[in-house]
């Protein structure tokens, strides 16, 4: 079983910076696809980030230019750094990787909360 444990949430102001941390139980040699994802109480869960094991990235418009979804494989830790936030970046950020570790895996993080203040 893969185990993912996010770090780095917190308040912050409007226009201002924080990187979240998924650090995983799995060797990233193994993972397909890495991603963060949001999620605002009440409403659905939506793709904030991913990138491939070959490197390719794809963003939500929302934050394009102001996020950077980016791996230290050697850690097996994903980041997600933040700039420019805004209040409506205010949701719980989940990490997400799907591989295959003896059999295919679709893993979640427990969730970080991000609040940026106006």
């Amino acid at each position: 079983q893969v185990h993912l444990v996010e770090s780095g949430g917190g308040l912050v102001e409007a226009g201002g910076s924080l990187r979240l941390s998924c650090a995983a139980s799995v060797a990233f040699f193994r993972v397909n696809v890495m991603g963060w994802y949001r999620q605002v109480s009440g409403k659905q869960r939506e793709l904030v980030a991913t990138m491939t094991n070959g490197g390719s990235t794809n963003y939500a418009d929302s934050v394009k230019g102001r996020f950077t979804i980016s791996s230290d494989n050697a850690k097996n830790t994903v980041f997600l750094q933040m700039n420019s936030l805004k209040p409506e970046d205010t949701a719980a950020y989940y990490c997400n990787l799907q591989g295959t570790l003896n059999k295919k895996f679709d893993a979640w993080g427990q969730g970080t909360q991000v609040t940026v203040s106006s």
